[in-house]
């Protein structure tokens, strides 16, 4: 089998695509043919990256914890490209702090963004997908979310939430040629550069590769969730992590 990750003819949603891994999964997507809807709530980012006329890219400003905010969305890819076959949930934030000290404020709006964003995202395309008897939903998680981390109780309930969710949802949306699946990155991206050295130098002394990878090595492994050839593959959780999960 020869997998080649072409996607012409297929319409892909990322969210948080204005930057990190949500930016890196979109050029990959574009390079590969795809019509990809990059997704933002960061208008001025998303328009500094994404601004000029691309063909077959469709900048959205949405905030994803906001219901009213992703239907619309949806429903403007659809009315542009008359399916949407692809959504990638990548839209995070980070507000941490010890669980003692920690704010609703903080609590609430982590939440919002990863579950509760994941979630509009997901209701809203799924009916597409089953009415073209096609969908991949990649959610994106993280070791966080399975093993917990000081100062990040929110972070981590938000990422174990996104796990139960996603299995729950390939059971429910199977029988329709949906597949959802979720990766759990290790990558440089802005979150990890607000790190302190010292505590960083830490966090990469637990990688076995000895490396956070390029954003843009998380491309291929959403990729391949996302293609024909994963057909048989639904509820999984795969570490793109340079071994930190063993």
């Amino acid at each position: 089998m020869t997998i080649s990750y072409n996607f012409d003819g297929r319409t892909v949603l990322i969210t948080g695509a204005a930057q990190g891994i949500g930016k890196a999964l979109a050029e990959f997507f574009v390079a590969s043919s795809a019509r990809v809807a990059v997704a933002d709530r960061d208008a001025a980012l998303l328009e500094s990256e994404w601004g000029s006329a691309r063909e077959n890219v469709l900048p959205l400003t949405v905030d994803v914890a906001d219901r009213g905010s992703v239907d619309a969305a949806v429903d403007t890819i659809v009315n542009t490209w008359g399916s949407i076959d692809v959504v990638v949930n990548n839209a995070g934030i980070a507000r941490d702090s010890v669980v003692w000290k920690l704010t609703d404020e903080q609590w609430d709006s982590v939440l919002a963004v990863h579950l509760t964003g994941t979630f509009n995202v997901t209701r809203a395309a799924v009916p597409h997908m089953r009415a073209n008897k096609f969908g991949r939903v990649v959610n994106v998680t993280s070791y966080t979310g399975m093993h917990g981390n000081i100062g990040q109780s929110n972070y981590a309930a938000a990422k174990g939430g996104i796990i139960g969710f996603t299995k729950s949802v390939a059971k429910e949306t199977a029988r329709f040629g949906i597949t959802a699946n979720a990766i759990s990155p290790n990558a440089a991206t802005a979150m990890v550069a607000a790190v302190p050295p010292e505590k960083l130098a830490e966090m990469t002394a637990t990688v076995p590769q000895g490396r956070f990878a390029d954003p843009s090595e998380m491309a291929a492994a959403v990729a391949f969730l996302a293609s024909d050839e994963a057909a048989y593959i639904t509820g999984v959780v795969l570490p793109v992590d340079g071994g930190v999960s063993m």
